[in-house]
C-alpha cells in the first residue's frame, strides 16, 4: 500500500515516527518500538486503527526483556572492544 493511496498511514508515521516503526498489512496495522530498551510492548499490532492509535499512545507493557537488549549487556558482560564484542567471565551457563 503506497502512501498515496492511504494518507492517514503518512500520517500515522509523521506523528509517531519518533518511537515507532509503522507498517501497514492488508488488514493490520503494525508498529515495531524505535527504543529496543524501552519499558512497553516492543511491538503493537491491530486491525483496527483506532485501537492502534490507542496503544501508540499508551503501549502495553513489555512481557519480558530481550536477550538482545543493550541495556542486559551492558549489566552483564564487560565489552571488550569497540566493535561490539562482549564476554562474561566464569563457566558457561545455560
Amino acid at each position: 500500500m503506497s502512501s498515496e493511496e492511504n494518507p492517514l498511514f503518512e500520517l500515522l508515521r509523521s506523528h509517531y515516527g519518533d518511537r515507532w516503526n509503522i507498517r501497514r498489512s492488508a488488514h493490520l496495522w503494525i508498529a515495531t518500538a524505535q527504543d529496543s530498551d524501552a519499558e512497553y510492548a516492543p511491538t503493537v499490532v491491530e486491525p483496527d486503527v483506532e485501537e492502534f492509535v490507542r496503544q501508540l499512545e499508551n503501549p502495553p507493557a513489555a512481557a519480558g526483556r530481550s536477550m538482545l537488549a543493550a541495556s542486559r549487556f551492558r549489566d552483564q558482560f564487560d565489552q571488550v572492544d569497540a566493535a561490539g564484542i562482549y564476554h562474561r567471565g566464569g563457566p558457561p551457563r545455560a
